[in-house]
């Protein structure tokens, strides 16, 4: 009889056990529908979280800033970032994209001409017919065209998501001015032995995410910036688009300058070949810059990612959610690669935080 019992007991338990699984299972699946839904509001509080991040600093640098006894509050400060935010915004719509557009639908109406320029410079250098019969002016349109359609409406898309970039400017504007209690909020769901270790890789992350995009964004404002004065100096048509081309494909390591070059390069040598040589100079002569001066002052101590593992990051990013998630696919990988050196690599002993306590446990 008790052993009767005992199994009936035991099934019963299995059954509730089994609708248990069941209904979590059903809630894992509701949930993740859900999450998909909302994928695109997700992102954008994602890179909302990752803008508080970066400009969390120069709000703190505002309200450093006395007038006297008085001091901007946090408030005043997220304010006067916002309207400077929205006043470079205006600027690059009202002065970059028009002629960026311009230029872009220029070059495109002027290429059947540009290329048949081309292919008579080029029947002039040795061996140039074999060369000269390799252009063929409908087929490079054509697929300068499918290059240049996509590009034109994502500019068109950039400047039109109005909605989108007042509601990433809101809640911006909440993680910053809320971020210490948010972040608070986050943590006491950790639990207290894991709590400090966590705060504090997620600061060395937000610490490496922030160096990143404001390195990266001073390095395409120089090279965009510099490009614009040479090709215009030079003569070269479409510098506009050229000059923001170069700005936007820094971005992208190693293959963003060599797509650079190469277009430059290309719209250069319709004109003469002394302007492609002086492409060419100034492209040598920054990379040497750049590489010996620039990137080791603005870019030290950042994310030490790989090359291949930011074109990875950027590709995943792109492919998932376009513009937004190639913007913060890097200081996503900032923050993977963080947290993996935190809590997998075996020489955790060598962290700068571990190894400054232990310094500072010596000297005591």
């Amino acid at each position: 009889m008790q052993l009767r019992m005992n199994r009936n007991i035991s099934m019963t338990s299995t059954r509730a056990s089994q609708r248990s699984d069941i209904a979590f299972a059903f809630a894992v699946a509701v949930l993740l529908v859900i999450l998909w839904k909302i994928r695109s509001t997700l992102l954008l509080i994602y890179v909302s979280i990752v803008f508080a991040v970066v400009f969390t600093p120069a709000v703190h640098w505002v309200q450093r800033l006395r007038v006297r006894r008085w001091h901007p509050s946090t408030g005043l400060a997220v304010l006067a970032l916002i309207a400077s935010v929205v006043l470079v915004l205006a600027g690059f719509a009202f002065f970059v994209v028009p002629s960026v557009s311009a230029d872009v639908q220029s070059f495109s109406g002027d290429l059947p001409r540009d290329l048949y320029h081309l292919r008579e410079q080029v029947t002039k250098l040795p061996f140039g017919q074999h060369l000269a019969s390799d252009i063929n002016a409908s087929t490079i349109e054509s697929r300068v065209s499918s290059f240049l359609n996509p590009l034109l409406t994502s500019v068109v898309k950039i400047t039109g998501l109005l909605t989108d970039i007042v509601w990433l400017i809101l809640m911006t504007a909440y993680f910053i001015v809320d971020g210490k209690r948010s972040f608070r909020w986050a943590m006491s769901l950790v639990s207290r032995e894991q709590r400090p270790r966590l705060a504090r890789t997620l600061r060395d992350a937000g610490t490496r995410m922030q160096k990143w995009l404001t390195g990266q964004a001073l390095l395409m404002l120089i090279l965009g910036s510099s490009s614009f004065v040479v090709f215009w100096a030079l003569g070269i048509r479409y510098f506009y688009a050229l000059a923001f081309f170069a700005a936007l494909a820094n971005f992208v390591p190693i293959l963003g300058p060599i797509a650079t070059v190469i277009l430059a390069g290309a719209v250069a040598a319709l004109d003469s070949w002394m302007k492609l040589l002086g492409v060419l100079v100034f492209y040598f002569i920054y990379q040497q810059i750049e590489n010996s001066y620039l990137t080791p002052h603005i870019m030290n101590t950042t994310v030490e990612l790989p090359a291949v593992s930011v074109i990875v990051a950027l590709a995943i990013g792109g492919a998932l959610a376009g513009i937004p998630g190639a913007i913060v696919a890097v200081p996503t990988a900032a923050l993977v690669a963080t947290v993996v050196n935190e809590y997998f690599e075996e020489g955790t002993a060598a962290s700068p935080h571990r190894d400054s306590s232990a310094e500072e446990k010596q000297a005591a």
